[in-house]
Formats: structure tokens, C-alpha cells, sequence
């Protein structure tokens, strides 16, 4: 019986007298109540009843999720969804030590963490409108980070990042701010329509103001080109008026029977050419002189015009 109570002491002994720290944590050791070491992970070795382990200290990555609401400058209720990642500074003895008395336990710390954060964005945000407050997202991050990173240094802490997930009003002001985007993108689109509009007209005016210039062109040039061959015209008739002339009065052919077959052609030409179907003029000898004189004239005050140009 005795071996057997000896051998159940020792063990109990065996078993007080060890402690298993787990990877990724560190053991601080107190005797008596009073700190004395810290223990790396792995299997390590107390005095019993005198040590104890009171508390293991993760040295790995933590995070922590927050959801609060904050107040903008114009009275604005503003949600916000935020996710903070730290870890200890190092494992060093003394910020193990921080770690592991700066707060009573747990609870504590990750409360005064939440009430850290959320005093830091509710100060910055009753500083700025509702409307700017969406696109201070940046500028909300940094000011968190440097107050907060104050805190963790003071706690054996390091601030691995500070991410807000999402910015979000009551229901009332997002439906507001629907309108407004919405309104601002009718206003857009009509703006946008106007000067589509402006821009195809303008092009219109252009294009028949040059279509009307090009017109003129075309006509100025015709017109040129028509007085051009008129004046040709003349010339080659005058010219071969005076070289039929020339020809009837080497011929001893009186010069007037010339203007009558001329003034016989220009009747024939408009009997041909006239939409009447009778055309009358005077026969009689009288008014063949009368004719012939008035041609003659024609011809002798071209010839004193000539002369007066040649002169």
C-alpha cells in the first residue's frame, strides 16, 4: 500500500512541477503571486505550489471586428464597420510583461481597445459634414492609426493595420443621397444632350454655309465662264461679219443686202424658235427702206464707236 501512496505522490509532484506552453504563446511565471520569468513554448519546469503559470501571452496576429455609430457636424447618424489586426510588439521579457499586467484580463483590454477606436473616428467625424465624410475614408484611417498606435505601443502592442470595411447612413439619408446622384445624373445627361445638340446644329449651319459658299463659287465661275464665251461669241461673229463684208464688197455687192439677209435670218430664227404660231411684219417697199435705214444706222454709229475707241 505504501509504494502505492509513495508513487501517486511522486507523481502529483511530477505533474505540479511541469508546464506545457503552447507554440505561438509565452508563459509568465509567478511565485507566490510576485512575477518571476516567462516560459517559451514547449515543455519547461516549476517548483510546485510555490509557481504557477498565470497567464499565457499570444505573440500571434489578432483582430478584432467593431461596429458603432458616430454623429457628423450636421447632426448626420453615420455607420461604420471596422476591423483592426495587432500582435505583440516582440517577445521580449518586457513587453511580455506589459501585456500581461497592464489590464486585469482580457475583457478589459479589448474593451478599452473598442472604446479606443470609437472615441477616435467619432471625434474626427463630428468634425466634417455627412457629405465629405464618404470620401475621407483615407484621411479617417490616419487619424484612427496614430492615436491608436500610441495606445498599443503603451499596451506591448503593434498596430499591424486599420481597415474601415464600410461607411453607411440611416435609411432616410441614403435615400436622400439616391435622389441627389440621381438628379445630378438627369442633370448630366440634358447637359450632355444640349450640347450634343448644339454641336450637330453648328455642324448643320457649317456645312450649308459652305454648301452655299461652294453655290456661289460654282455661279460666280459659270457666270464668268458663260460671259467669257458670249464675248468670243461676238467677237467671232463680228469677225465674220466684217470678213463677209470685205468678200461682198470686193464683189461689188452693195453692203445693205447683207444687213437685209441678216435681218431675213433673224426673222427665220424667231419664227422658228417663238411659241406663237403668226408673226406679222410690214413688207410693203416703204417699210423695206424704213428697215434698211434704220440697220444702216446701226452700222455707221458701230463704225463711229470704233473710231472713237481707236482715237
Amino acid at each position: 500500500m505504501l509504494p502505492v501512496i509513495i508513487a501517486i505522490v511522486l507523481l502529483v509532484v511530477i505533474v505540479l512541477s511541469t508546464a506545457v506552453i503552447k507554440q505561438g504563446h509565452i508563459g509568465v511565471v509567478t511565485r507566490f503571486g510576485r512575477y518571476d520569468r516567462i516560459m517559451q513554448p514547449g515543455l519547461s519546469l516549476k517548483l510546485p505550489l510555490m509557481e504557477s503559470v498565470c497567464k499565457n501571452v499570444s505573440i500571434q496576429n489578432q483582430s478584432i471586428e467593431l461596429e458603432f455609430e458616430a454623429i457628423s457636424l450636421d447632426q448626420a447618424y453615420v455607420n461604420f464597420k471596422s476591423l483592426i489586426v495587432f500582435a505583440a510588439q516582440d517577445s521580449t521579457e518586457e513587453t511580455i510583461k506589459k501585456i500581461a499586467f497592464r489590464f486585469i484580463d482580457d475583457k478589459s483590454f479589448m474593451q478599452t481597445l473598442v472604446r479606443s477606436v470609437e472615441s477616435s473616428i467619432r471625434a474626427f467625424v463630428a468634425k466634417k459634414k455627412q457629405a465629405e465624410i464618404l470620401v475621407l475614408r483615407a484621411e479617417i484611417i490616419g487619424a484612427v492609426k496614430d492615436h491608436l498606435e500610441e495606445s498599443l505601443n503603451s499596451w506591448g502592442y503593434h498596430l499591424l493595420g486599420l481597415q474601415i470595411n464600410d461607411i453607411s447612413f440611416d435609411e432616410a439619408i441614403m435615400r436622400s443621397m439616391s435622389q441627389v446622384v440621381s438628379s445630378n445624373n438627369m442633370k448630366l445627361a440634358a447637359e450632355n444632350e444640349a450640347q450634343a445638340q448644339y454641336l450637330i446644329k453648328t455642324r448643320a449651319a457649317e456645312a450649308e454655309a459652305r454648301s452655299i459658299q461652294v453655290k456661289a463659287e460654282a455661279e460666280r465661275d459659270a457666270s464668268l465662264l458663260k460671259g467669257e464665251g458670249n464675248a468670243r461669241f461676238r467677237e467671232q461673229v463680228a469677225q465674220g461679219l466684217a470678213n463677209a463684208g470685205k468678200v461682198m464688197e470686193s464683189g461689188g455687192v452693195p453692203p445693205g443686202f447683207m444687213l437685209f439677209t441678216m435681218w431675213l435670218d433673224g426673222m427665220k430664227y424667231i419664227s422658228e424658235h417663238s411659241k406663237g404660231n403668226v408673226m406679222f411684219f410690214d413688207g410693203s417697199n416703204e417699210g423695206l427702206e424704213r428697215t434698211m435705214r434704220q440697220m444702216q444706222a446701226l452700222k455707221t454709229l458701230d463704225k463711229r464707236s470704233h473710231d472713237a475707241a481707236a482715237h
